[in-house]
């Protein structure tokens, strides 16, 4: 697998959002592709009329150029290449390799009922009735009655598929439309692709594809690697009907592009020492396909927040404030109250207590609003609706009003007015916190204090002293 001819390919369908486990592969193949020299080839699986949309071709694409994965060759279209498919099928055909079939999904489905002893799937009822091509009839690879085929998969051994236990499967659908397998095949065949990574799900298909490739005289078979498959806490597949998959969504999110692309390379592989924050570079020298695990592989949001906080940690400042900013520019706020330089001076304390971009805004929002926003939860808590929290707030704006404006002169006076109450500076301040801000939790109240401004703390105040009061 050192051959500095490698050749990877990965082939996503536009039929949906671009889900994690597509990323996953997309990555795996890239870091095998770079690790060797190798090329890696891009081809976009749109034979499907009816599922496929353009919009999800440039969200691929998109997506793709996001976690920083580009491809030395294409992107090429399987729609533009129909004609190759289509010499296939023809070949497979005029050889005795393929027959048309009329039977309908009903039909089979009645056939099997009718007899109880039957394997499900298709019967090869039309294997020899002669058909010719035409409206309503699909074109069937005919599999061998006997023997079997062995896949060469790097992950999982040499798994062996019996031929009596594959029907006889459509290459070309009754609107003379290829199946993914005869396109597939077709496509490797052609682009002279070595190594196939893909998802395991895929490996019950690929005895059906290297019976293709021979049957088109493909050459010596590429090697495989069906990587695990992504699943959530539960142990299941994950699916986009229960579970959050989409890649765009976790990017709107907040989460950083290095963030994502780190994590996705831990599902299923991991370096030697276990070493789990790594840059691409290290990733790209150290990946190697006999280290992907066989075992499904845990898709846990919550480490991913994890790392992405880690990841927004070690941002330089300016870097964080120019990667927070579009979430900050969809903000509540009217137009033009954004202060950048308010922002900048808060950002440090900000970059070190979110986990991602999206938390930014309700972090410094209330310098923005011409009023604190309200958060009925931190509102309701007893610590600010008890008896104490109205005198706090009384004694805050009287000591506010003339008290040097600086954190250390407002933590001090916080802290007196806390003990004249027998309470600790962290109970002391959150009434006032929630008063400033409207949140109970944020940056460090002192220094969200002097960037605001004493007029508008002070403003604020009486505002939430009002509010405790009526």
């Amino acid at each position: 697998m050192a051959s500095p001819a490698v050749r990877v390919r990965f082939a996503p369908s536009p039929t949906g959002f671009f889900h994690v486990g597509g990323a996953r592969t997309a990555l795996f193949n890239w870091l095998f592709a770079r690790h060797h020299g190798g090329t890696n080839v891009l081809r976009i699986e749109d034979t499907d009329a009816e599922r496929g949309r353009e919009e999800w071709v440039a969200g691929i694409l998109d997506a793709l150029d996001w976690i920083g994965i580009d491809w030395d060759e294409g992107p090429f279209r399987q729609s533009e290449r129909r004609h190759l498919y289509q010499k296939a099928a023809e070949r497979l055909y005029a050889e005795g390799r393929a027959y048309w079939c009329e039977c309908t999904r009903a039909s089979i489905d009645e056939r099997t009922k009718a007899n109880a002893t039957a394997t499900p799937g298709y019967d090869g009822f039309c294997r020899e009735r002669g058909l010719t091509g035409g409206e309503g009839r699909a074109l069937r690879f005919r599999t061998p009655d006997e023997g079997s085929t062995a896949v060469a998969d790097v992950i999982r051994g040499e798994p062996r598929f019996d031929h009596a236990n594959l029907e006889d499967f459509v290459i070309l659908r009754s609107d003379g439309s290829p199946v993914f397998l005869l396109a597939n095949a077709v496509d490797d065949i052609d682009m002279s692709i070595t190594h196939v990574i893909r998802g395991e799900d895929h490996l019950s298909n690929t005895p059906k594809t290297l019976l293709l490739w021979d049957a088109l005289d493909g050459g010596p078979h590429p090697v495989f690697a069906h990587v695990p498959l992504l699943v959530n806490e539960r142990g299941q597949k994950l699916s986009k009907r229960r579970d959050k998959v989409a890649l765009e969504d976790y990017r709107d999110q907040g989460i950083l592009p290095e963030a994502m692309r780190n994590y996705l390379g831990l599902l299923g592989w991991a370096p030697g020492d276990n070493r789990e924050m790594l840059s691409v570079q290290e990733m790209v020298a150290e990946f190697r396909l006999e280290d992907v695990k066989s075992s499904p592989a845990f898709f846990d949001e919550r480490k991913l927040l994890h790392f992405n906080g880690e990841y927004i940690r070690a941002l330089p400042v300016d870097e964080f404030v120019t990667a927070a900013r579009p979430f900050l520019d969809a903000g509540s706020w009217a137009t033009g109250d954004f202060d950048e330089s308010a922002f900048e001076a808060l950002a440090p304390l900000v970059q070190e207590r979110v986990r991602t971009l999206a938390e930014v805004p309700a972090m410094v929002d209330f310098l923005f609003l011409s009023q604190a926003p309200i958060e009925d939860k931190a509102w309701d808590k007893r610590v600010v609706r008890g008896a104490a929290a109205a005198e706090l707030l009384a004694g805050a704006a009287d000591a506010y009003g003339s008290c040097e404006w600086s954190a250390t002169a407002l933590h001090e006076v916080t802290a007196t007015l806390g003990e004249a109450h027998g309470l600790g500076l962290a109970k002391a301040q959150f009434p006032i916190r929630v008063a400033v801000t409207g949140r109970d939790v944020g940056p460090p109240l002192f220094e969200s204090l002097v960037v605001l401004g004493r007029e508008r703390s002070l403003e604020r105040l009486r505002s939430a002293l009002a509010r405790l009061e009526g």
